[in-house]
């Protein structure tokens, strides 16, 4: 296996932080560039088992969840605050604590079938062909989302309660605990179905960010709630797969991918937090429409230009 130039992992770095976040695949991306581009790129950056560029995507992702963690990071503070006061007071009371083991049980779906799926599915479906197909169908999915999913009334989508808290003084709410708040009203089996979704990002053209909107908008959460709510599930998914993998980076193999791995991990982290910042303040008041129109021409343009 040729190693990962430096000029390589720049631009995948970069794409790297925009795609995982924008709802448009970038593991479909990851393999369809290389693709379209050719000769020694699409040599070094094959994603075969054992790959050099496998093991840079790696720590490439483990850049994008730490971009979140970052970007969230006050966010986090409470949801972890709350999770250790439920456990240590055996009790699921406030937003935070329930919002916590939401995020909890919606995860671990997505853990298992990783664990289980990732590899086989990468192997056998980690093709030009397989990702533009995927690319196009996730482009359909979030189409049909918006035309189709249930939208809940104003009314009831903007009613924050905070009755639950120990004691009820005056002080500002921000924007996120109240988005947070309506996120903790979920149903576990809704935020579980919701989670669940991400197992179909393992097929590359699948977007995570995407599917979980897409199956929050199904279950009645608004753009920002739905959005919010797929960036919280994705950090610890994406930091964990990165984290257990991240060995391989150092195998004696992947040596001389090692500089620019850290270079294309610095471009990702970057793009991945101005992503976030910016799709956050995107979904207050837009739709997933023009990603979906962008997954169709791509993965139909790419499906031609590979299967003719």
């Amino acid at each position: 296996m040729s190693a990962v130039t430096y000029l390589e992992a720049i631009v995948v770095g970069a794409l790297q932080g925009v795609s995982e976040l924008f709802p448009v695949s970038s593991l479909g991306h990851s393999i369809l560039l290389p693709a379209w581009l050719g000769g020694s790129w699409q040599r070094d950056l094959s994603i075969g088992k054992d790959s050099p560029y496998l093991a840079v995507l790696v720590a490439m992702h483990v850049a994008t969840a730490l971009a979140l963690v970052l970007f969230f990071r006050k966010d986090w503070v409470r949801i972890i605050g709350g999770l250790w006061t439920s456990i240590r007071r055996r009790e699921v009371r406030t937003p935070d604590q329930r919002l916590a083991w939401l995020l909890v049980l919606a995860t671990i779906p997505v853990g298992l079938a990783g664990l289980l799926l990732e590899g086989l599915l990468r192997d056998f479906l980690g093709k030009p062909v397989p990702a533009a197909i995927f690319l196009t169908l996730n482009g359909g999915v979030l189409y049909a989302a918006e035309k189709f999913s249930r939208k809940k009334p104003a009314a009831e989508a903007d009613t924050v309660d905070f009755s639950t808290e120990d004691t009820l003084v005056m002080r500002a709410v921000s924007v996120e605990e109240a988005t947070d708040v309506r996120l903790a009203k979920l149903g576990v089996g809704e935020a579980v179905l919701i989670g669940a979704a991400q197992i179909l990002a393992l097929l590359p053209g699948i977007s995570r960010s995407g599917i979980t909107m897409v199956a929050g908008l199904r279950r009645g959460l608004g753009h920002e709630d739905a959005a919010r709510f797929a960036f919280l599930l994705a950090t610890p998914v994406i930091l964990a797969a990165g984290v257990l993998k991240m060995p391989t980076l150092f195998a004696p193999e992947n040596h001389a991918s090692l500089g620019p791995a850290l270079v294309g991990s610095v471009i990702a982290g970057v793009a991945s937090y101005i992503s976030v910042r910016f799709l956050t303040g995107y979904f207050e008041t837009r739709t997933l429409t023009p990603f979906a129109i962008y997954c169709a021409v791509a993965g139909i343009g790419s499906l031609i230009f590979f299967a003719v």
